[in-house]
């Protein structure tokens, strides 16, 4: 409900009253004693979604727009004639001025702005580098978002210009504000002793996560921006929908920062793909909610101005997201297609060994190295095989190639195979297998070993490998 409070001007207190009584709205009359061009305020109840009817109404009796007119939300309102109101407005929606309203709320005073993005990033950033979604969830509940890209859509579809270039200003330089500040935070944090030397960026999966953008991005941000919109609407949930918006936004936006900071431009450009996509996508559905709810100007000739404007916003939306979905789309067909390769290629692998060698060596392991990025550039796979072999069996010479032959027939993609092998060692002596020459020898301490790999350890035995 809201409690509507109206300054009646001169002349047009009958009119006014008699349109309340159409409506069936109860309402108190008091004498107005500050301005000499009003004569009464009346008070009213009325539903939320029936505000700007009742208003329209009131104004085509005589209320003027210059007229302090003011809406409160009050804890409680008792009337026998609540019930018939509620049914009577049910599926209307709010009023025009409490949207602007709201979407003033949302967008703070630009100093505030600024400084939430500056924390929510650096938070970010922080998680990311520290692999903690908790934190990156954390960082979300700072930024302030939501606020902006609302405020640009009621800006559009009302046609108030000044509340829809605020909302995408503060959307533009806030989005850049919160790259320059991932890499400003990722230059200050690599050239100390918080990051390992040589640190990958796309080894952490925070990071790689938000490396390889493809449809489902865009299905997150589209279903923000359409939940940003309805909660305006319906006055509900919007913290929570503002954390999904950030989430679109904020972490890949740090991501793209350690990409500078790091001087990976693949990590920098393909995050900065997914903020761009994102950004798009929360505006045109945002866009299109509040337009379809039926939100207008009040004037006829402000109305055909919006209708062009969001006509020509919602283009311009479309064809920027539909040339960036060709970026996803790539990369959607190379992460399904390395999926498909590695599926492919472990079961060949298995296949192989469990019908060619089935008692001589053991299919122990495989770690397949095929990114989106290296489908797209032409890279070929690198499949690294582990396989067991008993100490007095010495390894197939030719057991890399006959397999790069049959990965290569089976998926159709070029590929390069390296082949280690392991060999058993047991409590109380342990057989050592010479990488060179493959002789064996029996010693009572295991060897210590170089190599690039990592001690496999199983049930009842530790395996050493060696290439």
């Amino acid at each position: 409900m809201r409690l509507v409070q109206v300054l009646v001007p001169d002349g047009t207190r009958s009119a006014v009253l008699d349109e309340l009584d159409a409506e069936g709205i109860d309402y108190a009359v008091f004498e107005e004693t500050g301005r000499g061009e009003f004569e009464a305020l009346v008070q009213f109840p009325v539903p939320e979604n029936g505000v700007e009817t009742v208003l329209d109404r009131l104004r085509a009796a005589g209320i003027r727009e210059d007229a302090y007119t003011i809406v409160l939300a009050p804890e409680t309102v008792v009337s026998m004639r609540l019930p018939a109101l509620r049914a009577k407005y049910a599926g209307h929606r709010i009023s025009r001025d409490e949207l602007i309203a709201r979407a003033l709320d949302l967008a703070p005073a630009s100093s505030t702005f600024f400084a939430l993005i500056l924390l929510s990033t650096t938070i970010a950033t922080t998680g990311l580098l520290l692999d903690s979604a908790a934190t990156i969830i954390g960082a979300m509940v700072v930024a302030p978002l939501m606020g902006p890209a609302i405020s640009a859509s009621v800006g559009a579809v009302l046609d108030d210009r000044s509340l829809a270039s605020r909302g995408v200003s503060l959307q533009a330089i806030g989005l850049a504000v919160a790259i320059l500040t991932g890499a400003v935070v990722g230059v200050v944090v690599r050239g100390t002793i918080l990051v390992p030397p040589g640190l990958d960026l796309e080894s952490i999966p925070q990071v790689a996560e938000r490396t390889s953008p493809n449809f489902l991005s865009l299905f997150l941000a589209l279903g923000s921006g359409i939940a940003g919109a309805i909660s305006v609407v319906r006055d509900v949930g919007s913290a929570l929908v503002g954390v999904a918006i950030a989430v679109a936004l904020i972490p890949p936006a740090a991501t793209s920062g350690l990409g500078i900071a790091w001087l990976d431009w693949t990590v920098a450009v393909a995050a900065a793909v997914l903020v761009l996509v994102n950004l798009l996508a929360i505006n045109l559905s945002a866009l299109l909610v509040l337009w379809i709810a039926g939100f207008r100007p009040e004037e006829a000739d402000r109305t055909a101005r919006a209708r062009s404007s969001v006509r020509a916003r919602v283009a311009l939306l479309v064809a920027a997201i539909a040339a960036l979905s060709l970026v996803l789309g790539l990369v959607t067909y190379a992460s399904f297609k390395a999926s498909t390769f590695e599926s492919e290629t472990n079961d060949e692998l298995a296949q192989i060994f469990r019908t060619e060698y089935p008692e001589r060596l053991d299919f122990v392991d495989v770690t397949v190295e095929y990114e989106p990025t290296d489908i797209l550039l032409g890279n070929p796979a690198e499949v690294n095989v582990l396989v067991g072999r008993p100490a007095t069996e010495p390894p197939p010479p030719d057991l890399a190639a006959r397999l790069d032959r049959r990965l290569t027939n089976a998926t159709g993609e070029d590929v390069v195979v390296r082949v280690g092998f392991v060999t058993e060692q047991r409590t109380g002596s342990v057989d050592v297998i010479d990488g060179a020459t493959g002789s064996a020898s029996r010693r009572r301490d295991p060897p210590a070993v170089s190599s690039p790999h990592p001690t496999v350890r199983l049930t009842g035995a530790v395996w050493y490998l060696f290439e």
